[in-house]
């Protein structure tokens, strides 16, 4: 079973926000999930409040071979960056 992390489109019409989650790679974008990890608003005005992620969980996933897509690769590394400037 191919695992990846990837995004899963929520809200209503013109008000999208995704969560992060571990699917089978088969599936469909908004079909079962296995876990779900974080969420991700990009209409939210404070940039620091957009990503909210399980990054243990993350992890765990990346660690037994769960390829992320490339947009939540991007989310992880903007996360990570955010966490690493000083406030």
């Amino acid at each position: 079973m191919a695992v990846r992390l990837r995004l899963k489109r929520m809200g209503r019409r013109h008000r999208p926000f995704y969560r992060v989650t571990v699917v089978d790679g088969r599936k469909a974008r908004d079909g079962r999930v296995i876990e779900e990890l974080g969420l991700y608003d990009p209409l939210l005005p404070d940039e620091s409040k957009q990503i909210k992620l399980n990054r243990e969980r993350i992890d765990y996933w990346l660690s037994v071979g769960a390829q992320p897509s490339d947009t939540v690769r991007g989310l992880i590394r903007r996360n990570d960056a955010a966490a690493a400037a000083p406030a």
